[in-house]
């Protein structure tokens, strides 16, 4: 069997919107990656606003650049991301009709798991399965609805669920020359089950993913860290000491 490698990296510059695809990406010393959810929208109870929370969201369309630290929204304006911070938040209360604030943070950003900041992992042979269950023949679809930071090009699927060691544990592994702790298979929320693009529900989802990846669970992934089966990808940390190293496309993965 070859040795997988890194065949995708996706940045989220703000959380919950559109992914950028990018050829490599830096370790900031927390182990995320940089420019990452490094931007987050905040309703006026400071809660993020994001697709668990308001499904509205997957309609609007995000395009970056990061050498300019530009946003494009719905393709209607491109907005500076540090100067015109007033104007997106203006855009994106418009369109959601409510008080919308955006905030930034240049060291974790703003993931779900504060403990486990660094980036989520799926191979490609995973997405192709699970869009297999659905009918979805778009496997960027079934990219966009996991939102996976790495994807990973090997021959089986669920061939990330090696990354992930025994409860309480993390399990070393290497992309590249960045050493990599896999902590646990990720927990999904309602996003996966909405179409990426309009935010419609895909019926049953949540029950047929869960009874789909039981019946598929692998033998090399470890039973005990399976409470449910709603999980898919690996979350992730970053010694500190990997800071400054890049995690690139074609990079070597391995466990």
């Amino acid at each position: 069997m070859s040795t997988p490698v890194v065949e995708s990296i996706s940045l989220h510059p703000i959380k919950s919107l559109d992914p950028l695809m990018v050829d490599a990406a830096r370790i900031l010393p927390s182990g995320a990656l940089e420019h990452d959810r490094e931007f987050a929208l905040f309703d006026e109870h400071g809660k993020v606003i994001n697709g668990k929370r308001d499904a509205r969201i997957h309609r609007i369309r995000a395009g970056y650049n990061l050498e300019t630290l530009s946003v494009s929204l719905n393709s209607s304006k491109t907005f500076d991301l540090l100067h015109d911070r007033q104007e997106i938040e203006d855009w994106f209360g418009n369109f959601l009709g409510l008080p919308v604030s955006m905030k930034r943070n240049t060291e974790t950003g703003f993931p779900d798991d504060l403990e486990s900041p660094g980036p989520t992992i799926v191979s490609s042979a995973t997405l192709r399965e699970v869009g297999d269950w659905f009918g979805i023949d778009n496997l960027q679809e079934t990219c966009r609805r996991f939102r996976a930071n790495i994807e990973i090009a090997a021959e089986q699927p669920f061939w990330e669920d090696r990354l992930v060691g025994d409860f309480e544990t993390t399990l070393e592994f290497q992309i590249g020359d960045v050493t990599i702790l896999g902590v646990n298979p990720c927990q999904r929320c309602a996003v996966p089950s909405r179409d990426p693009s309009s935010g419609s529900v895909t019926p049953e989802f949540q029950r047929v993913f869960s009874e789909k990846r039981a019946a598929k669970l692998p033998p090399w992934a470890t039973q005990s860290r399976f409470n449910h089966y709603y999980r898919l990808a690996v979350n992730t940390r970053i010694p500190v000491s990997q800071a400054g190293k890049l995690l690139r496309v074609g990079d070597a993965v391995r466990d």
